[in-house]
C-alpha cells in the first residue's frame, strides 16, 4: 500500500513544512478528496513536530511516511516511522487536553492493523504512539523484551525525540535490521470482515481496494475469477448455469457472494439471497447507518430467500428483476418436507422444494441466468435442511440446466451433502470453485480443521494439529475469567461477544441465562450500549450469528453436548431434565451448532466450561452435575487447548 508521502528523515529534515503539507495536499487532491485549510495547517503542524523529533543523528538512517492508508479500516495513520529495529505508528493530535482513552485505543488498532496484515512487521516490534501535542509529560518505563505490538504509549510533543530514542535504547539492536526497502515492497493484504467487506464493496470509490486475504496467504481471486468464467460462458451460450463455490467454515464463502453482488460482477446486477435473517437484518442496518444513495440498492440486492421464493412462486409469470443470484448457505435450502409445511407464523406458498423453486424461477429468464450456491460443510443446524443431494435431483429432474462444482461436492462422506453420485452429464469440475484456506481466523490457518477433530471426537488429531503452532482456543472454568480474558484480548477497537448453543438451557443456572435481543444492536452498537455484545451482558447462539463473526469470543459450554463412553452425547432439554437426541440428522445439528460457535472469532476464541453442581451439595443440580463438566474440559485440554491464565497487576486482570 503506497502512503502518501514517504522520505528518508534527511530528506524530511530538508523539506520545510509548508512544502510537506502541500505535497500532502497534492495527494489528496489526487484522490478526489476535498481539502479544508485545518487540514493543511495540521499537516503543517505535524512536519514541524516531526522534523524537531527526528533532528537528533541518531534518526539519520530512518524513514517517513505520512498518511499511510489502512484500507480494511477506511483509516490513515498519521505517520509511520521506520527505524533499524521497530515499525513506530505515530497518530498525532493537535489539542491541550489530556491523553484520551480513545485516542490510545485508535492508535493501538491501527498498529495491529499494520502488524497482523503487512508482511513486513511480522519480523520486528509494532509500537503505537499516540502525541498530544499540548498534553502534560508522562512517564516512560519501557520493557527490554519486545515482540508483536507493545501496549500503546503517549507523550506530548516536546518529549517525542526523547521518547523515540528510549523506544530505541529498550529494545536493543536487532539480529536483522529493518530494512525500509524490503518494508516497503512487503504486502499489505488486510482481510476485511463481513461487515468491513460489505462497506467497501458498496462503496465504488473502494471496491477495487478490497483484498481478501492475510499478507501470507491466498486470497479470493482464483474463485471470483471462476465464477465470472462461468458467468461469461453462459451469456455467451445463452445457457443456464448452477454455480456451487465449497468451503470450510472461515474460508470466506459470503465475501465471495459479496464480491459477486455489490464488488467485482457488480455490473451484472446480482442479488444476494439468504435464510439467515440477522445477517441480511445487521448488513442491511450496518450499511443504513453509513448513509449515501446505495441504501435502496441494500435493499434490494439482500434479500430473505424464503420471500423471494415465495414471492416468486405466487407470482408464475414474473421474471425476477435479477438475471444472477447468490444463494448463500445452499445446503440449508429446504427440502420438499419443510418447504411446503405450514406453520403457526406462515402459510406456505411452495409446492416444491426450495432448490426445485429456485432453478424453476430462474429458468424464466430468457436466454441465459446464474446461481451461485454457496455451501458450507458441516452447518447444518436447522430440520428439513436439504443439503447438496436435493439440489443434484432437481437439476437432474428439470433439464435445461448445467453446473459447476469443485471436487469437494461429490466427495463428502454423507450422501445428503454430495451434489450427485458418480459424475452426471450436467455436471462440470472446477477445483478453483472450493475455497480451502481459512481467511476468517486471521493468525491460525489450522483452526477449522482443529474443531472438525475435537468434534469427531479425535483427540489425537486435534493434539496434533495444536503442535503446528499457537492455537487461538483458551479454556476457563470461571465466568468472571472469562469476561476478563475477552477485555484483556479485545485491544484497539475489536469486538468482543458472547456465544451459546440455543441448547444450552441451563446455562442460567451457571450465571449467563439472557440472549441477546436485537442482533443488529449487538453487532453494531458498542459499550457502553449494555445491548452491544461488548457488554459482555447477552450471548448470541449459533442462529444469530451464522454467517457473522467478531473479533474475540467467549464461547459458553452447555449441558447439550456432552462426553459420554462413546465420544459426543447431543442432548435436548425438556421440562426439567436432560433427554439423549436419538435420530442422526437431530444429533449432527447439535454438533454443528458448536461448530458454528467455534468458528466465530477472527482472533482467539475462549471457551467457559461451568463448573456445575458438585453431587456432594446438600442442593446438587442433577441437570448440570460437575462431574460431566469436568469431562468436557479434561477432553477440551487433552485435545490441545491452553487454559487461560491470569494475573492481577495494578488491581487489573491481565492475561499471562
Amino acid at each position: 500500500m503506497q502512503p502518501w508521502l514517504e522520505l528518508s528523515v534527511p530528506e524530511f529534515l530538508a523539506a520545510s513544512p509548508e512544502e510537506v503539507a502541500a505535497r500532502l495536499a497534492h495527494a489528496q487532491a489526487a484522490r478526489h478528496a476535498m481539502l479544508e485549510l485545518t487540514q493543511r495547517t495540521a499537516w503543517e503542524d505535524l512536519a514541524r513536530g516531526l522534523q524537531a523529533a527526528l533532528a537528533a543523528p541518531a534518526c539519520a538512517g530512518w524513514t517517513v511516511m505520512l498518511e499511510y492508508d489502512l484500507l480494511r479500516l477506511h483509516k490513515r495513520l498519521d505517520a509511520v516511522v521506520l527505524t533499524d529495529r521497530a515499525v513506530i505508528a505515530i497518530e498525532w493530535k493537535n489539542h491541550a487536553r489530556g491523553v484520551a482513552r480513545a485516542d490510545l485505543r485508535q492508535v493501538e488498532d491501527y498498529a495491529l492493523d499494520l502488524h497482523d496484515f503487512h508482511a513486513g512487521c511480522r519480523a520486528h516490534p509494532v509500537v503505537p504512539l499516540l502525541v498530544a501535542t499540548d498534553a502534560p509529560p508522562t512517564p516512560f518505563a519501557a520493557p527490554l523484551l519486545w515482540q508483536g505490538v507493545l501496549p500503546p504509549m503517549a507523550c506530548n510533543a516536546a518529549e517525542l525525540g526523547a521518547r523515540l530514542a528510549a523506544i530505541e535504547a529498550a529494545i536493543g539492536p536487532p539480529a536483522v535490521p529493518l530494512d525500509a526497502r524490503a518494508w516497503r515492497a512487503a504486502p499489505y493484504r488486510p482481510v476485511p470482515s463481513v461487515l468491513e467487506a460489505a462497506q467497501m464493496l458498496f462503496d465504488r470509490h473502494r471496491s477495487a481496494e478490497m483484498t481478501s486475504a492475510r499478507a501470507d496467504a491466498a486470497n479470493l481471486t482464483r474463485t471470483t475469477e471462476a465464477v465470472a468464467r462461468a458467468i461469461a460462458r453462459a451469456e455467451a451460450e445463452q445457457a443456464r448455469i448452477a454455480v456451487f463455490v465449497t468451503g470450510i467454515p472461515g474460508a470466506g464463502k459470503t465475501l465471495c457472494g459479496l464480491n459477486i453482488v455489490f464488488g467485482a460482477l457488480r455490473g451484472h446486477g446480482a442479488a444476494f439471497l439468504t435464510g439467515n435473517a440477522p445477517l441480511v437484518a445487521v448488513l442491511r442496518e450496518d450499511l443504513r447507518r453509513r448513509g449515501g444513495g446505495g441504501r435502496d440498492h441494500a435493499r434490494t440486492a439482500l434479500q430473505n430467500v424464503h420471500r423471494f421464493l415465495e414471492h416468486h412462486v405466487t407470482r408464475p409469470t414474473e421474471v425476477p428483476e435479477a438475471r444472477i443470484i447468490v444463494f448463500d448457505e445452499a445446503q440449508r435450502a429446504w427440502d420438499a418436507a419443510q418447504a411446503t409445511r405450514d406453520t403457526q407464523r406462515r402459510v406456505s406458498r411452495l409446492t416444491m422444494s426450495e432448490p426445485a423453486h429456485t432453478l424453476e424461477i430462474m429458468a424464466r429468464h430468457p436466454g441465459w441466468s446464474v446461481i451461485v450456491a454457496l455451501i458450507g460443510n458441516g452447518q447444518e443446524i436447522n430440520t428439513g435442511e436439504a443439503g447438496l443431494a436435493e439440489w443434484g435431483r432437481a437439476i437432474a429432474a428439470q433439464g435445461g440446466w448445467r453446473a459447476l462444482a469443485a471436487p469437494r461436492a461429490l466427495e463428502a462422506a454423507e450422501p445428503a451433502q454430495r451434489l450427485a453420485e458418480g459424475h452426471p452429464p450436467w455436471l462440470d469440475i472446477d477445483p478453483a470453485l472450493d475455497l480451502a484456506v481459512p481467511m476468517r481466523s486471521v493468525r491460525a490457518p489450522l483452526g477449522a480443521a482443529w474443531v472438525d477433530a475435537v468434534l469427531r471426537g479425535d483427540a489425537p488429531a486435534a493434539r496434533a494439529i495444536a503442535a503446528e503452532g499457537a492455537l487461538p482456543y483458551l479454556l476457563t472454568r470461571d465466568l468472571g475469567a472469562l469476561r476478563a480474558g475477552l477485555r484483556r484480548l479485545a485491544r484497539g477497537e475489536r469486538r468482543a461477544g458472547l456465544v451459546a448453543s440455543s441448547g444450552a438451557k441451563r446455562l442460567r443456572a451457571e450465571g449467563l441465562g439472557v440472549q441477546t435481543g436485537a442482533v443488529e444492536r449487538w453487532f453494531l452498537d458498542r459499550w457502553p450500549d449494555v445491548r452491544a455484545s461488548d457488554a459482555l451482558e447477552t450471548f448470541a447462539t449459533e442462529y444469530d450469528c451464522q454467517g457473522l463473526e467478531l473479533d474475540v469470543v467467549g464461547l459458553a459450554w452447555g449441558g447439550d453436548l456432552r462426553r459420554g463412553t462413546a465420544g459426543w452425547e447431543p442432548r435436548a432439554f425438556v421440562g426439567t431434565r436432560w433427554q439423549a437426541v436419538r435420530k442422526a440428522e437431530d444429533r449432527a445439528f447439535v454438533v454443528n451448532s458448536y461448530r458454528v460457535l467455534l468458528t466465530r472469532a477472527r482472533y482467539e476464541t475462549l471457551i467457559w466450561v461451568p463448573l456445575g453442581s458438585p453431587e456432594e451439595d446438600p442442593f446438587h443440580d442433577a441437570t448440570r452435575p460437575a462431574r460431566e463438566m469436568d469431562a468436557i474440559a479434561a477432553f477440551l485440554l487433552d485435545c490441545g487447548v491452553r487454559p487461560l491464565a491470569l494475573s492481577d497487576e495494578g488491581g487489573a486482570r491481565t492475561l499471562l
